[in-house]
């Protein structure tokens, strides 16, 4: 192998490139049909009632936040081990995020220190579904009505994923998906929100269009062009380009999530009998449909430094790469919230100890092999 092996990747094939170029050729590049169409196949595939499709995954969880009215002096919770998006989007709506551990084997947010961090300013909860793996949705919706929180599902790991037979995006109150090329299906940028509260999903319309809303009777009394803003909105639309293409992905995304479930289950077999090596696990009640795949080295049984293993992968042609460095190791919230290394024991150790592997549905065998092989040699 002499091409590098990304962890994570696109597979578009010609079916996809047909359905953008009928967009193309339609008159309709942006504002259209195809954008509406994309978010009805979408909530019905995650069965919620509605689904809003966004600019990015981080323009869906900014825009959940303000669909829930988190404003300056609320305080949200949300797992240190996430991308920054997860916490920057509190920050965005002039709250506090509060940061809180994961569990050792999940990486999902520790919910019985989340309820350690409630107090009478909490808002909201975020959750991720770390790597494709469900969050302890039972625990957190108990959590949430204990104390009249919001749950908010960061699940750009996670379409088609499901906890207790429950899609995820049909679970918590919002829930933000991510079609960045690497993730379940890509729309090459683009993501969505998905609710079953009709009022959220008006909020979100609204909101992700510069906030401009539109009364048929007042369009009668001054014109047809007449138009309203009541409050800040955004421009985080999603175009019919991209939407065609994420119609395109949704009709194989069973397979995308089959063959992402083969390698995890090759690697976990594959190195199952490392010693220093932990592997991702899938607990029972939950079916993970695996964005990465995070594999831990022990360094004092291995005898060898994750750096020397990380640079070793890459010269051989593996791109592994580290998910996350922990929201609160980043200076932003080290010097703003007082963060400091301890905090967090379980994220902190997980971040000594992991690389993602590649795992993506455009793997041939030959490069599942290569990995393994390569792996084990460097560990030898």
């Amino acid at each position: 192998m002499t091409k590098l092996i990304p962890y994570g990747h696109q597979l578009i094939d010609d079916d996809d490139v047909k359905s953008v170029i009928k967009v193309l050729k339609s008159g309709w590049l942006t504002q259209g049909p195809t954008i509406l169409k994309f978010e009805k196949k979408l909530a019905s595939y995650v069965k919620s009632k509605y689904a809003v499709a966004v600019s990015s995954g981080t323009a869906a969880l900014h825009l959940a936040c303000l669909a829930t009215r988190i404003v300056p002096g609320d305080e949200v919770i949300v797992p240190t081990l996430s991308f920054v998006a997860t916490a920057n989007c509190v920050l965005y709506c002039g709250a506090k995020p509060v940061l809180v551990d994961v569990y050792e084997d999940t990486l999902t947010i520790n919910v019985e220190e989340a309820e350690k961090k409630v107090t009478k300013k909490t808002k909201a909860i975020i959750a991720v579904d770390f790597a494709g793996h469900p969050a302890d949705w039972e625990k957190l919706k108990k959590l949430a009505q204990d104390h009249k929180l919001i749950l908010i599902d960061d699940a750009a790991h996670a379409l088609g994923s499901r906890c207790q037979s429950k899609m995820i995006g049909s679970i918590a109150d919002l829930t933000c998906f991510s079609f960045h090329p690497v993730k379940t299906i890509t729309t090459g940028e683009g993501g969505a929100v998905t609710t079953n509260n009709k009022k959220n999903y008006d909020r979100l319309i609204t909101l992700r269009h510069h906030g401009i809303t539109k009364n048929e009777n007042v369009s009668k009394k001054y014109g047809g062009w007449f138009y309203e803003i009541n409050e800040l909105g955004y421009n985080y639309r999603m175009t019919d380009i991209q939407a065609a293409l994420g119609i395109s992905q949704l009709k194989k995304i069973d397979k995308f999530i089959k063959i992402r479930r083969e390698i995890w289950q090759k690697y976990n077999k594959s190195f199952d009998e490392i010693r220093g090596l932990t592997l991702p696990i899938e607990k029972k009640g939950s079916f993970c449909a695996w964005h990465l795949y995070p594999v831990r080295f022990n360094q004092e049984v291995l005898g060898i430094d994750r750096k020397v293993i990380f640079e070793k992968l890459q010269t051989e042609g593996l791109g592994v790469q580290v998910h996350y460095i922990p929201i609160h190791m980043h200076d932003l919230y080290r010097k703003r919230f007082g963060y400091k290394a301890g905090d967090f024991p379980v994220a902190e150790q997980y971040y000594k100890e992991v690389l993602s592997l590649p795992l993506f549905p455009k793997m041939a065998n030959a490069e599942i092999n290569f990995v393994v092989k390569t792996l084990k040699d460097a560990i030898r």
